[in-house]
């Protein structure tokens, strides 16, 4: 999709919405949430054309597509417009900013789907993959009872590795920042603040995955992002087969059909930069194995940071400011695919 100074001081959310003439699920997918992360925008600007020219039939069911979640942070061709539309996305009754503005529109049409796929990538080097919920649970933090339903979702996207553990390793964060604040301009210390798209539609009834689907300016990326989506209409039996170009893509290896190997890993840490010296004792990628007691990075001064377990580190952000968070932790889980 062309940028276009239309998009300087946008005022409208484009949405494209196909409606089947036999009922199914109702299913909603976003890119570019963040405005630099575009793979997402440009693998639905190809299905929207597949299905506009036929060559994609909708068969029940209603489709939702929005390119560009967050047409001011597109524009600027950064992740943020005037703050991260993907934490405590909430639809406020008094809008501050142009993300508040967002929520309110994108909000009731979340509420209005039972299923989201979040297409998104990451700035440094690695692997795609998919980030899921909860188990089913009771409890106050993010309840939840379509465990089973999400699980299936990420195991039939494509990318083998699968991160669980957002939102309370996100809790456990806030409740270290309080016991210990470092500075007025840390992330935000209240748990909520971690509520992204998924754990929006969560809160509503549904479920969803978040695909990340490489590093931004990955060129494989829109092709594992229309792999996905393509996927989800499958799994969902809302089309009954993938179009020509892409059952090609997949038969030359870009997206093998066969059964994936799956890697669950679960989030159980963050740590955040505490001084502006902290740095990494080497260039870590998401998803890079660290073993017990290894050196991490070192604290301004000196003072070594290690991993406590065998595990892997996850998105590790060499430029984080003093307050936000440095890299998260994550250990096998006990889930499987």
């Amino acid at each position: 999709m062309v940028r276009s100074t239309a998009f300087a001081h946008p005022t409208h959310l484009r949405v494209h919405q196909y409606l089947g003439l036999n009922p199914g699920p109702r299913l909603i997918v976003l890119g570019a949430v963040h405005g630099n992360e575009t793979c997402g925008t440009q693998a639905l600007q190809g299905l929207i054309e597949a299905l506009d020219q036929g060559r994609l039939t909708l068969l029940r069911g209603q489709l939702t597509l929005v390119p560009i979640a967050n047409p001011l942070a597109y524009a600027r061709h950064a992740r943020e417009g005037e703050r991260n539309l993907n934490r405590k996305l909430v639809p406020p009754a008094i809008p501050q900013d142009f993300e508040d503005r967002i929520a309110r529109v994108l909000c009731p049409l979340l509420q209005a789907h039972e299923v989201l796929l979040d297409l998104h990538s990451f700035h440094t080097a690695g692997a795609p993959f998919v980030m899921v919920g909860p188990h089913d649970n009771q409890g106050a933090l993010e309840p939840f009872a379509h465990a089973e339903a999400e699980t299936a979702l990420a195991a039939a996207l494509g990318p083998r590795l699968v991160v669980e553990g957002w939102l309370e390793t996100y809790a456990h964060g806030v409740a270290r920042r309080r016991a210990h604040p470092v500075t007025t301009a840390q992330a935000a210390p209240d748990p909520q603040f971690g509520v992204g798209t998924t754990e929006y539609m969560r809160a509503c009834g549904g479920y969803g995955v978040t695909l990340e689907c490489g590093q931004h300016d990955d060129p494989q990326a829109p092709a594992v992002a229309r792999r996905a989506v393509l996927r989800t209409l499958r799994l969902l039996g809302m089309v009954a087969e993938v179009p020509q170009e892409a059952a090609d893509t997949e038969a030359a290896g870009a997206g093998a059909v066969a059964p994936v190997l799956h890697t669950v890993m679960c989030l159980f840490d963050v740590i955040d930069c505490a001084h502006a010296g902290d740095h990494f004792s080497r260039e870590w990628a998401s998803f890079d194995p660290v073993r017990a007691g290894e050196v991490l990075g070192y604290r301004d001064g000196g003072r070594p940071v290690v991993a406590e377990t065998d595990g892997w580190i996850v998105f590790p952000n060499p430029r984080a400011q003093v307050g936000q968070e440095w890299f998260y932790l994550a250990r096998a889980s006990a889930r499987r695919l």
